[in-house]
């Protein structure tokens, strides 16, 4: 009997192999082309979302290329503005302002080296947007990176928020946070009808405090703001005070215990002693700043009033000092219209502001044990004269009630007296 015909053929297997083998080829091909595909529109993607998200914030050469310009081209500046981009700012150009303001229409102030307008996000938040001088040259570009550079870095509640910046040919600008009340010194020595409660004028001590403590010991890098007073707390809706004009300050490193500057800096009345030494200075300059601050707040009145000239009124710390000494503190706190319920809050802010003004900077508290004096968690001890190492002939500081930091350094007949032995310990911290 014959046996049946093989079915297996080897060249049947063959094709088989073969065409199985294309098939797996081609899946794989398939599958790679379309990975390749979706990785591509995620990158894509990416980028789309990334360029929409820098909005204005890019390096300076990404959001808005810098028209050509040999001064604004610098590498200073422009090093500084891509290193500003990694930061929270956003850059904007000069049409943004135009429209967020309404080309300029609303003047909110004025000063010899900036120009405040009102102004309004497309989202509706409202803004205040400082245009700088630009006819102060340098002085200009000192101020804007002091100034980005600063509170561009940081966020707490009592500092006002930089939302951004404008650095551009034809303007040089910043954009804050709007606040609606103001500053401080409006309702301190401005119109009579705009009056604060004693108690809220405690809260606001404390707050501003909060502020330049989280500058001194909470950045990453402290910050000295050389310019505290009442015209740089600004106000919001609710009266909560918040550090603003940050165009003198300056960074420096955890470990630094001075900083060499060029120039003074600060407003004559407010600024420390050493401000005007030819030494380095240290943070300890804002703690007496706001011991300045602190004795206009509870006086409600300017430190120096040339009214009283010629009567131990006229500079008000010295005499808040006399008066301590001859244990009559009580009377000026009641001179100053302070209710009785307050009366013990305003003792403790004289004391703390007389510890703030310590001639040298060594005796001077932190502006976080500042704020636990004013709050009452720590015990406040008598503070020693902090005008002993001053001449005061005859007091003739003149003020200009507007600008408030007016000073004819000619009239003044105030001197530090610095002893050699004192002056190495002035320094220390």
């Amino acid at each position: 009997m014959d046996s049946p015909p093989s079915n297996s053929n080897p060249w049947n297997l063959k094709k088989v192999a073969a065409v199985v083998i294309v098939v797996v080829v081609l899946i794989i091909i398939i599958y790679c082309t379309s990975k390749s595909k979706i990785a591509i529109s995620v990158v894509n993607e990416a980028n789309q979302w990334k360029a929409r998200c820098i909005g204005y914030r890019g390096a300076a050469h990404l959001a808005f290329p810098v028209i050509g310009n040999t001064r604004l081209e610098s590498v200073k500046m422009e090093r500084f503005l891509i290193d500003m981009a990694r930061e929270k700012p956003t850059r904007f150009a000069p049409s943004h302002l135009a429209a967020f303001t309404l080309n300029f229409s609303e003047e909110l102030g004025s000063g010899g080296s900036a120009v405040v307008y009102k102004g309004r996000f497309p989202s509706g938040v409202l803004i205040a947007v400082k245009v700088l001088n630009r006819s102060s040259g340098n002085r200009m570009e000192e101020q804007f990176m002091a100034e980005v550079g600063t509170i561009g870095r940081t966020y707490h509640a009592n500092l006002v928020k930089l939302y951004g910046f404008c650095f551009d040919p034809n303007m040089q600008a910043l954009v804050h946070e709007y606040m609606e009340n103001g500053s401080l010194d409006k309702f301190l020595f401005g119109d009579p009808s705009r009056t604060i409660e004693w108690k809220k004028l405690h809260e606001i001590a404390i707050g501003t405090a909060k502020g330049i403590a989280y500058l001194h010991e909470e950045c990453q890098q402290k910050i000295i703001h050389y310019d505290i007073k009442p015209g740089n707390v600004l106000l919001d809706s609710n009266l909560n005070p918040k550090v603003a004009d940050f165009g003198l300050a300056k960074l420096y490193n955890q470990t630094s215990t001075h900083v060499l500057m060029s120039g003074c800096r600060g407003t004559p009345g407010y600024a420390a002693p050493e401000i005007w030494a030819p030494y380095p200075v240290t943070y300890k300059c804002d703690i007496y700043s706001f011991g300045m601050l602190l004795f206009e707040i509870v006086g409600r009145r300017r430190n120096h009033d040339a009214n009283l000239i010629g009567c131990s009124r006229e500079w008000l710390p010295r005499w808040t000092y006399e008066m301590l000494k001859k244990n009559d503190l009580p009377e000026i706190i009641s001179n100053c219209g302070i209710p009785e319920e307050d009366r013990e809050k305003a003792k403790r802010m004289v004391l703390v502001a007389l510890w703030c003004v310590q001639y040298l900077p060594a005796k001077r508290p932190l502006m976080s044990t500042v704020v636990k004096m004013l709050d009452g968690t720590v015990e406040i001890t008598l503070p020693p004269n902090p005008f002993r190492y001053w001449e005061v002939d005859n007091l003739t500081f003149t003020f200009n009630s507007e600008s408030e930091g007016n000073y004819d350094s000619s009239s003044s007949s105030i001197k530090p007296v610095i002893q050699p032995s004192d002056c190495e310990i002035e320094m220390a911290i």
